[in-house]
C-alpha cells in the first residue's frame, strides 16, 4: 500500500451540507476500494490565483490516504464526472512527505487540544 494525498476544489455555490456529502462521496469510494482515509481536512472556501469557469474562489479539501495504486484511477475518473469538482491534484506521498505530513497532523493536533485548555483560564 502507499501513501497518497489529494486536493480537490468544489464549486463555491455549494451549501454547507453538499460540501459535507460531496466529500463523503469521495472517501466514501477510496473505503470501498479498500484505502485508510488517514486525515481528512476541509481548508474552506479561497480565493483562487486565477479564474476557473468563471469563478474567482472554490472550497478547498485535502484527504491523505493509504491505498493501491489502482484505486487512483477511480477516484479522478469520479473528480471528472462530477460538475462540483473545479480542479484536483493527487500524488503519491515519499518517505519524505510522509514524514511531513505526520508532523504537521501532529502539530495541527497540538494546537487543537491546547486552545480549549487556554480558553478554560
Amino acid at each position: 500500500m502507499n501513501k497518497y494525498e489529494t486536493v480537490f476544489i468544489l464549486t463555491p455555490d455549494l451549501s454547507e451540507d453538499q460540501t459535507k456529502e460531496a466529500v463523503a462521496k469521495f472517501t466514501g469510494i477510496l473505503k470501498d476500494n479498500g484505502c485508510e482515509i488517514v486525515n481528512e481536512e476541509n481548508w474552506g472556501l479561497r480565493k483562487l490565483a486565477y479564474t476557473i469557469n468563471k469563478k474567482s474562489s472554490g472550497t478547498y479539501v485535502l484527504v491523505e490516504f493509504d491505498g493501491e495504486p489502482t484505486v487512483v484511477s477511480k477516484l479522478e475518473t469520479a473528480y471528472r464526472r462530477d460538475e462540483n469538482v473545479m480542479r484536483f491534484l493527487t500524488f503519491r506521498l515519499d518517505k519524505f512527505a510522509a514524514a511531513y505530513a505526520a508532523k504537521r497532523r501532529s502539530l495541527k493536533q497540538a494546537a487543537v487540544e491546547e486552545k480549549p485548555e487556554a480558553a478554560a483560564e
